[in-house]
């Protein structure tokens, strides 16, 4: 549905966009992530014929974003960054005047109007002005704007950038529902959104891909990936690291201080990243250690994210691998 091929773009002497390449298959949801400026709204401007790419090409549903930009066009609901709407008129009277702009009249217009509106659930302000709108209201009336002609495609740029967690929890559960009849692009710097909503990811700093995969594959590139958080009834800390070292299956131990007396707390990193949970509970229940917390980590879409957008990080883990000193890693050392 989408295939983009060494696209990149240069505004003067900035390249912005550097060789980019990835598909996106009916039915997935590719969630493009990267710091601010790291060039996911110029690639999206490219992608919907807004702006020509320097380089490269980009096919949409087969049409070609250099050769048939208005078949491109039809074939895209496109939600740019900011949700631009003209805010002296109804909601209901812009989305008509969208549809009119498709070219739909009379009865089909009415329809496609009165469908967007049910699947936004904007009935209740379909005849409020757009300036009077919250946030929330006004981002999903210009998401209704890029579903009035039923694209088969829809690119989102930070759909829910600034909305509050309800209004967060609202739209992306919409693009979850629409996502089975559609391939979607949704552009994010929130890494939520990933696990929320996306099948697969995409990273891309400084215009250039350096992440791509499920958010499971992401995940697994964690330092934290299977890292368990065992919480116990012990006085002595130092006492249950060491006995924790003693583990052929564990490679470090953290310390994590708690408030509460009597309970410790340690995060325990399993060789290779391997699964340990298992090992660990049959150790706890035959040392009748009574256990408080216990809790398995999949990785942590942060840490991956800074690790592949930070040049100055990236080196020093070249350097020094993943861990300061194997054993009774403590957390200053970590962090």
């Amino acid at each position: 549905m989408i295939r983009v091929h060494s696209l990149s773009k240069n505004f003067n002497n900035l390249l912005a966009v550097d060789q980019v390449s990835f598909e996106v298959q009916r039915g997935e949801v590719l969630g493009f992530l990267g710091p601010n400026g790291a060039g996911k709204s110029t690639t999206m401007k490219m992608l919907t014929c807004f702006i020509p790419p320097s380089s490269g090409t980009a096919e949409i549903c087969g049409f070609s974003i250099l050769n048939n930009p208005l078949q491109v066009r039809s074939q895209i609901g496109y939600l740019p960054e900011s949700a631009p709407s003209y805010d002296e008129m109804l909601v209901g009277e812009f989305l008509r005047f969208v549809a009119e702009i498709r070219g739909y009249s009379g009865r089909e217009l009415n329809r496609r109007v009165s469908i967007v509106i049910e699947m936004t659930s904007l009935g209740d302000v379909k005849n409020q002005m757009i300036e009077t709108l919250s946030k929330g209201f006004r981002q999903r009336t210009c998401l209704a704007q890029a579903l009035i002609h039923d694209p088969p495609v829809l690119i989102l740029d930070e759909p829910t950038d600034g909305l509050d967690p309800n209004q967060k929890h609202e739209v992306r559960s919409l693009i979850q529902n629409m996502s089975e009849e559609r391939t979607i692009l949704i552009s994010t710097h929130i890494l939520e959104e990933v696990d929320a909503v996306c099948t697969r990811a995409m990273i891309i700093s400084e215009g250039r891909v350096v992440g791509y995969g499920t958010p499971d594959e992401l995940l697994s590139q964690s330092l934290y990936r299977n890292s368990i958080i065992v919480s116990v009834n012990a006085e002595d800390h130092m006492q249950l690291m060491n006995d924790f070292n003693r583990l052929d299956f564990v490679y470090s131990v953290e310390h994590i201080p708690e408030k509460q007396q009597g309970l410790v707390t340690m995060r325990l990193y399993p060789e290779n990243k391997n699964s340990i949970a298992p090992q660990l509970k049959h150790y706890l229940f035959s040392k009748n250690i009574p256990i408080e917390q216990f809790i398995v980590n999949r990785g942590r879409m942060d840490e991956v994210f800074r690790e592949l957008t930070n040049e100055d990080r990236k080196t020093l883990r070249r350097q020094t691998g993943h861990f300061t000193d194997g054993k009774n890693l403590n957390l200053k050392d970590r962090q």
